[in-house]
This record gives structure tokens, C-alpha cells and sequence, in this order.
């Protein structure tokens, strides 16, 4: 497939911070076997979008073995499978959100805990104001999604907010950039985490709903998910510089 020069510098910027978030994920636990799936929209082609290659371990996945897809499901550059249920999802959100540019969905442990629970985190510490009032929960499980109706029920219930917790299932998180939706996904996860650790010890003081809203306007903005996700892109790529390749 020949890609437009003019868009050739951003396609990489994405695509290499795609395959440092996967790498990222991958040292963080966030992997869990052929799970997981993490995507960013292309460029020049807005309604296809890049995907990590189905059954392809996080830790191995490389800028060149990136997928491209397109509406449809049909694979357009790259070589390998998509997961079936990460298109449905991933598909639906694009589809919704003209202005997501990236989504993140993973199985990660604490993100799963937390979503048994079918409610929506508290304001109880500050980081996890970043997430009041910006976040849904998908209160319907019924199976492994792999009808285009449920992903856009899903793409519903996310509507404009940066995360949405999937009952019974796991955490996603969406962003202007690849940055934001990878930050979003380890501070969420992080908060699930803690809000589970103080409840196990106890009742949790919750933040003030006013000061929580203005606590995420300055902790919870795109430029904050961004600043957020540099020392970490820097640090796997030192770490594990093939991923550019």
C-alpha cells in the first residue's frame, strides 16, 4: 500500500508510540495471553486504523508488525490476524468518536477486579479525579463481544467521556493521541488498584465533588496524559529500542 508523503512523519510518530505503549503494557502485566488490543487511526486514511497483530505477544510487537485495518475488518498493510473482538470494539469506537485518535482495551488484573464490582471509581485520591465524571460503565456482559451491536452499545456508553469500565470484563481508554489513551489506561488501572487496597482496609474519605471536578481540570486534560506518557516512551524505548524497528 503507498502511503501519502505528507503524512509519513505522523504515521510513524503514532505507530512507534503504539508499539512502545504494547511493550509498556507488557512490563506492566497488562498482557494476558492473546488478549488485548490497542489501536490509533491512521493519518491519511481516518476511518482505518493500526491494531496489534492477533496472538502476537506484547513485548515482541514492533513498529513494522503493526497491522492496518480498515472499516470493514479487511487487513491492509502488515501481515497477521486481527482479533476478532478487539475489531468489534476498536471498530465501533473509531466509528463514534471522530475525535479519538487512539483506544486502549486489556485485560489487566486490577482493571478486571475492579469491573466485577459494576460501578464507577470514586474521587478518593487525587489521581483519581482525572477520572471524575469521565468515565461510564458498560453494566451489560453478555459473552465475548463479537457482535457489531454490542461494540456500539459500547461505543455508546463511552459517548464523550476518556474511559469506560467494562462490567465483568476490563478497563478502556480513548485519547486525541496514542499518549493520552495509554496514560489514561495505566492511571485507571492504578486507581482500581487503590481504591481496591482502601476498601479492603476500610471506608474511603472521598474528595469533595466540586474540588474533584477541578482537580481533573488540571490533572485530567489531554496535555497532563501526554506530559504523563513521555518519561515512560523514553524509558522502554532505552530499554528495548527494536520496538522502532
Amino acid at each position: 500500500m503507498i502511503f501519502a508523503p505528507d503524512t509519513q512523519d505522523l504515521r510513524l510518530r503514532r505507530l512507534r508510540r503504539l508499539a512502545a505503549t504494547l511493550r509498556l503494557f507488557a512490563e506492566l502485566g497488562y498482557d494476558e495471553g492473546a488478549g488485548g488490543h490497542v489501536t490509533v487511526r491512521d493519518p491519511e486514511r481516518p476511518d482505518c486504523f493500526w491494531i496489534n497483530p492477533f496472538g502476537m505477544y506484547f513485548g515482541h510487537v514492533r513498529v513494522s508488525d503493526l497491522l492496518l485495518v480498515d472499516g470493514g475488518g479487511t487487513v491492509l498493510a502488515g501481515t497477521g490476524r486481527i482479533n476478532p473482538a478487539g475489531f468489534v470494539i476498536h471498530s465501533a469506537v473509531h466509528a463514534a468518536r471522530p475525535d479519538v485518535v487512539a483506544v486502549a482495551h486489556t485485560h489487566s488484573v486490577h482493571g478486571r477486579a475492579w469491573s466485577t464490582l459494576g460501578r464507577p471509581l470514586d474521587p478518593i485520591t487525587q489521581d483519581a479525579c482525572a477520572f471524575h465524571d469521565d468515565h461510564a460503565v458498560f453494566d451489560d456482559y453478555t459473552g465475548v463481544v463479537l457482535d457489531r451491536e454490542e461494540g456500539d452499545r459500547i461505543a455508546a456508553t463511552l459517548a464523550g467521556h476518556k474511559a469506560a469500565i467494562l462490567r465483568n470484563h476490563g478497563l478502556l481508554t480513548v485519547g486525541g493521541t496514542v499518549e493520552e489513551a495509554a496514560w489514561w489506561f495505566i492511571a485507571m488501572d492504578r486507581c482500581c488498584q487503590v481504591q481496591l487496597l482502601a476498601e479492603a482496609a476500610g471506608e474511603p474519605v472521598r474528595i469533595d465533588p466540586k474540588e474533584a471536578a477541578r482537580t481533573r481540570e488540571v490533572i485530567g486534560s489531554p496535555s497532563i496524559g501526554r506530559f504523563n506518557f513521555k518519561p515512560m516512551y523514553e524509558g522502554v524505548v532505552r530499554r528495548q529500542p527494536d520496538l522502532l524497528d
